[in-house]
C-alpha cells in the first residue's frame, strides 16, 4: 500500500493544529499531494514552522481554540471535509504539570468536541485521530507496547492521551459503527522529531537552540530511552490509515502504532552526542530534574502496521538526526525554508515508497 496522489488530488481534508510542528508538516504534504487544505488552530507563533512554510498562502485557515466546542462546529461543518486529522493538542509532559487543567481541557474536551461536530459532515469518510506514544501505561519495562496494552498516565499529559484514547473508543462503539458514518482510527508516534520544531522543553528543539547559540546544552535524563523517528515517518503511517478508512476498509477503523526500527529506540545521550557531532561542535551538561515525573523507559510495537500496511521506517535514526541538521543548517543560512521541506518532503516520499515496495526487517 503506498500513499496514492489521485486519492488526496482535489479532496476537502481538514487539519487541526496545522499551526504546529506535525500539522504543519501534514499540511505541506497533503497540499502537494494537491488536496484542499483547511486547518483550524490557535493562532501561529511568529517564529513556527507554519509561518516559515508560509502555509497561509497555502491553505485555508481558522483561528480556533479547539476548547470552543461552538467555534469547532462552525469551522468544521463551514470545511465540510472528507478526511479529518486530528492533532490540535498541548503536547508538552512537563508544561502539563503546570496546566493540568488546560492539558485536559485540550487534549481530552478538544477531541470530543472535534469527535462530536464531524457526526453531522455530510460525506465524511475518515477521521485519524492523533494521539501519542505516552497513552500507555508505562510500567518501565524492556518490551515495546502493542496497541492493546491497557493506556493509561502517571502525569497529566500521558493521561490526558490516554483518555483521549478512551474517548476515540467510545464514538467509534457508540456513533461511528453504522454503514452511513464515517471510519475513525487513532494512531500512537513515537518521539516525532524534525526540522522545524521550535517547541520549548524538548530535546532536539532545545539541543538545537543551545547550539546555534553557541551556549552550552543542557540535558535532564541521559540515560531516558524513547521511540525517536522522523516526523514524516509518522506521517506517512497517518496517511495511509486515512486512505484504508476513506475506502470504508473497517480493519483500518482501529488503534495503529507508528514508531522507529526496534534499534533506533536510543538513550537521549545517544541523541546529543549525535547532535553535537553532526552540528561541528558544542558541549552539553547534565542536570537532573526529579521533581517533574518522566518516564525512563518507552518502546513501540509496530508490527500491526507492518504486516498489514506493509508500512516500515525508511530512515535509520542517523538519517533523521542528519536529515534535522540539514534543515537547520539552512534556516540558519537565511534559505527559503517551504524550498528546503517541499525538498526533503520529495525526497522522503521517494524513500517510502522503495520501503513499502522492497520491505524492509523491523
Amino acid at each position: 500500500m503506498l500513499v496514492d496522489p489521485s486519492h488526496w488530488s482535489g479532496r476537502r481534508v481538514l487539519v487541526t493544529g496545522d499551526t504546529g510542528f506535525k500539522g504543519a508538516w501534514l499540511s505541506l504534504w497533503l497540499q502537494e499531494l494537491g488536496a484542499e487544505v483547511t486547518g483550524l488552530a490557535l493562532p501561529a507563533e511568529d517564529h513556527s514552522l507554519y509561518t516559515q512554510l508560509g502555509l497561509k498562502e497555502l491553505i485555508t485557515h481558522t483561528d480556533v481554540d479547539i476548547r470552543d466546542q461552538d467555534a469547532v462546529d462552525h469551522a468544521i461543518l463551514s470545511a465540510a471535509p472528507q478526511t479529518v486529522f486530528h492533532l490540535a493538542a498541548q503536547p508538552i509532559v512537563r508544561l502539563s504539570y503546570d496546566e493540568p487543567r488546560e492539558t485536559f481541557a485540550t487534549n481530552v474536551q478538544g477531541t470530543v468536541n472535534v469527535l462530536d461536530a464531524c457526526r453531522r459532515v455530510q460525506g465524511l469518510k475518515a477521521i485519524v485521530a492523533i494521539t501519542s506514544d505516552k497513552c500507555y501505561e508505562n510500567r518501565e519495562w524492556i518490551w515495546p507496547y502493542r496497541e492493546n496494552d491497557p493506556v493509561g498516565g502517571h502525569d497529566p499529559y500521558s493521561a490526558s492521551k490516554g483518555a483521549a484514547e478512551l474517548v476515540v473508543a467510545s464514538y467509534q462503539s457508540s456513533f461511528f459503527h453504522t454503514e452511513e458514518a464515517p471510519l475513525l482510527a487513532s494512531v500512537r508516534a513515537g518521539n516525532v522529531i524534525g526540522g522545524g520544531d521550535w517547541a520549548s522543553d524538548r530535546l532536539v528543539p532545545d539541543i538545537i537552540r543551545a547550539l546555534a547559540a553557541e551556549e552550552t546544552v543542557v540535558i535532564r535524563s541521559p540515560q531516558a530511552v524513547r521511540p525517536w523517528q522522523h516526523v514524516l515517518e509518522a506521517l506517512g503511517g497517518y496517511l495511509l490509515i486515512a486512505q484504508g478508512l476513506a475506502e470504508g476498509d473497517r480493519k483500518f477503523a482501529s488503534p495503529w502504532n507508528f514508531g522507529p526500527s526496534s534499534q533506533d529506540s536510543s538513550p537521549v545521550l545517544h541523541i546529543v552526542e549525535r547532535l553535537l557531532s553532526l552540528w561541528g561542535g558544542g558541549n552539553f551538561e547534565i542536570k537532573g530534574d526529579q521533581t517533574k515525573h518522566e518516564a525512563h523507559t518507552l518502546k513501540l510495537d509496530c508490527s500491526k502496521a507492518h504486516s498489514q500496511l506493509g508500512w516500515r521506517p525508511a530512515f535509520t535514526l542517523s538519517d533523521t538526526l542528519e536529515w534535522i541538521v540539514d534543515w537547520h543548517k539552512a534556516y540558519a543560512k537565511g534559505d527559503d525554508m517551504r524550498a528546503v521541506s517541499r525538498r526533503q518532503l520529495q525526497q522522503y516520499r521517494a524513500l517510502m515508497d522503495k520501503a513499502l515496495t522492497e520491505g524492509t526487517e523491523l
